[in-house]
């Protein structure tokens, strides 16, 4: 019995040391906690505000693709058959911390490149689409658009990309852009538009429903109707990352809620039972007395 009770003394020292250790672990830890929170709620205003623009900016922009969607499809433009090389932009941001929304795209224009990616090229719009192709599909990038996201895309830079893609040297048959497209504010799509060279749209079955069409006037006319497609997807892109981004910090905000009230409870406890600990021992040590 002398035996146990000495063994007891070193024992009842640790679990007080151990209990103080856990209790200082517990409040950094939701200081650390309380800090996430207050970032993850100005995460939230400043994309609920960056929303409310890009929502505003996205409503005249329309048009621009559908006018040039409708082109193609009412000229009945298809693929050059002796052209099977394809060209796809992958529309996405520098910026992250929004969900899914740019790997949604990736791992798209992965399945769609699985068994065979010999004849396709990708232009990737963006950092994070870079990042993640390029473990798998790092051949078939051409060439990467950065800067985007940090401010609102405008007609001259998606006019820019046009002209890099028409004087970069590959020689499509095809090509389409892939994007994600505002739905809700909880909720967007990934769609595709399809675009295509000069010599596919002059080989068009109902291109000659058009009056004066010369080779320069298609040329002109695709330049700008891509150049359009390529604004308004980015535009689409910015409103639903926007949108993503807002509703991703509002999770993160209510999580990091239920934990502090977690870590504030366990606190309170651990804190309770070391008090309760040194008051058993300061009282056993004066009844011993």
């Amino acid at each position: 019995m002398f035996r146990r009770a000495t063994l007891l003394v070193p024992y009842n020292g640790q679990q007080q040391v151990r209990g103080m250790a856990t209790l200082k672990a517990i409040a950094l830890r939701l200081k650390s906690v309380k800090n996430i929170q207050k970032i993850t709620q100005s995460m939230k205003m400043v994309s609920a505000a960056k929303f409310a623009r890009a929502e505003r900016e996205l409503k005249p922009a329309r048009p621009y693709g559908a006018g040039a969607a409708a082109f193609y499809e009412k000229a009945e433009v298809k693929a050059e058959e002796e052209k099977p090389t394809e060209l796809i932009v992958a529309c996405s941001s520098d910026r992250g911390l929004c969900g899914g929304i740019h790997s949604s795209i990736c791992k798209h224009i992965k399945a769609d490149l699985l068994n065979d990616a010999s004849k396709a090229a990708i232009l990737c719009i963006g950092d994070k689409s870079r990042a993640q192709l390029a473990r798998t599909l790092a051949n078939n990038i051409i060439a990467q658009v950065g800067e985007v996201g940090r401010k609102p895309a405008t007609f001259e830079d998606a006019a820019r990309i046009a002209t890099f893609i028409l004087n970069c040297g590959y020689d499509f048959g095809s090509g389409r852009i892939i994007y994600n497209k505002f739905k809700t504010v909880v909720s967007y799509d990934l769609k595709e538009l399809p675009f295509f060279p000069s010599s596919a749209i002059a080989a068009g079955e109902k291109i000659t429903v058009y009056d004066s069409l010369d080779a320069d006037v298609i040329q002109c006319y695709m330049e700008y109707s891509l150049a359009s497609l390529l604004f308004y997807t980015m535009k689409e892109g910015a409103c639903a990352e926007q949108s993503s981004r807002m509703t991703a910090m509002d999770n993160a905000s209510k999580n990091a809620g239920e934990m502090i009230d977690k870590l504030t409870l366990t606190y309170n406890r651990t804190r309770q039972a070391v008090i309760t600990g040194e008051l058993i021992e300061i009282i056993s040590g004066a009844a011993a007395v």
